[in-house]
């Protein structure tokens, strides 16, 4: 429904309260946030700007949006999963906040499209992003907007990879933040974050016991460091593939057993893909799964699993239980796959701990703030969080912690810095 004092769709204004009492809670585990907040409320450094932002609807984005908001933005919202839409935080930032929100959990790929569409509506100065279907919409189907656009920021690794290949082909109009690259993201929210609530999806689709299964992740990034560390912490024996040798080298030295794909699909019971690319596991790792396993993906795009040759090789799949898909082969065996093979942790959970994503989305505010004050300076093309910016969060958050470090002194700095000490 549409809400009278807000545009935007959600799907029900009556869930208000209930996202109210979540985004609240939320933001206890926020400090980082809140003080850029409390900063942003008194210096109003967005003033004037209108902001279009696609990113996963919940809790913790809620928040992000209420600061940039609290900095003078005028703001607009649209999902960038279909599936990770959490309902009552859209009808909240509706309802109660005066953010239009257009996002609905479980909206089809048309829905979806719409309501990018109804974000760029807004015309906007920055975007912000998390997979990069705004700006490609925007450069593609709206490039008349693009005279208004002085920046924007991107949140994931595979929408930094989409705009680096737009920043290569010349293709890209404005300067981007990769978010994604600041060590205070990458290092947390990808390694942490994903690994914790990448498990608590698949768990609660599925309630399995992770001790004693074969659980085989496929990729080595950060995400996937976090999902193996976090697999093995609960007993699972964890399977790394990998195409890379240097981060495959650096599995086997963490401990976890490496194979190719081919021969982990023989042997596995649950398979994670976090690598960002196309079809990770393929019809060849589908004919040679045993009965019973089960596929989850935690990237950001469902392609990671290829979902027409499982379609393609069963003759009928049924709905097991919610997220849960169940796929019966001609041969006899069952596949599972969860959560359309969209984002688990969002599809059948609530996404990463809050913790961690104040972060992450500090980076956000604060990198949204570094392009409106350099919008002048800055060319078309893929920008890091500056250094100090990562500093200052990473700091922040050890002070929101209790946790005092040392500095160095004057002598220390300058012998750090010189080159004419020696033996």
């Amino acid at each position: 429904m549409t809400s009278r004092r807000t545009k935007g769709q959600v799907k029900d204004l009556a869930l208000s309260q209930e996202g109210v009492n979540r985004i609240e809670w939320a933001e206890r585990e926020m400090p980082v946030l809140r003080l850029i907040r409390q900063r942003f409320a008194k210096e109003k450094p967005l003033a004037g700007l209108r902001l279009a932002a696609c990113l996963h609807v919940t809790t913790e984005t809620a928040n992000l949006a209420l600061t940039l908001k609290a900095g003078g933005a005028d703001l607009a919202l649209c999902a960038s999963n279909p599936l990770s839409t959490q309902d009552d935080v859209a009808a909240a930032l509706v309802k109660e906040y005066g953010v239009a929100t257009h996002a609905i959990k479980g909206e089809d790929n048309e829905t979806y499209y719409q309501h990018i569409n109804a974000a760029l509506e807004h015309k906007p100065n920055i975007t912000l992003d998390d997979g990069a279907d705004l700006v490609t919409l925007l450069h593609k189907e709206r490039s008349n907007l693009l005279k208004d656009v002085v920046g924007g920021t991107e949140e994931t690794t595979t929408g930094v990879i989409r705009l680096t290949a737009m920043a290569q082909e010349k293709r890209l109009r404005y300067p981007i933040v990769a978010v994604n690259d600041a060590e205070t993201k990458h290092f947390f929210d990808n390694r942490y974050g994903t690994g914790q609530s990448t498990l608590d999806g698949i768990t609660r689709a599925t309630n399995i016991l992770w001790a004693g299964r074969r659980v085989v992740v496929a990729g080595y990034g950060w995400c996937g460091r976090g999902v193996a560390s976090r697999a093995r912490g609960l007993g699972a024996q964890v399977i790394v593939t990998e195409t890379n040798p240097i981060r495959a080298l650096e599995a086997v030295m963490d401990g976890f057993q490496v194979m190719s794909g081919l021969e982990a699909a023989k042997i596995g019971d649950v398979f994670i893909t976090v690598t960002g690319g196309l079809h990770t596991i393929g019809e060849e790792h589908l004919a040679v799964m045993k009965s019973g396993a089960i596929m989850a993906n935690s990237g950001h795009f469902n392609v990671e699993i290829n979902i027409p040759a499982l379609e393609a090789m069963s003759t009928s799949h049924r709905t097991a239980r919610p997220f849960v898909e169940e796929y019966q082969l001609r041969d006899g065996r069952k596949l599972y796959l969860l959560g359309e093979g969209r984002l688990i942790n969002l599809a059948a959970a609530e996404g990463h701990p809050s913790a961690v994503m104040d972060m992450s989305f500090a980076n956000q505010a604060l990198s949204v703030e570094y392009l409106v004050k350099n919008r002048s300076k800055l060319e078309p093309g893929v920008y890091p969080v500056p250094k100090e910016t990562d500093a200052q969060v990473g700091q922040l958050k050890l002070e929101s912690m209790g946790i005092q470090i040392d500095t160095l002194t004057p002598a220390q700095k300058r012998y750090q810095e010189s080159w004419e000490e020696g033996t």
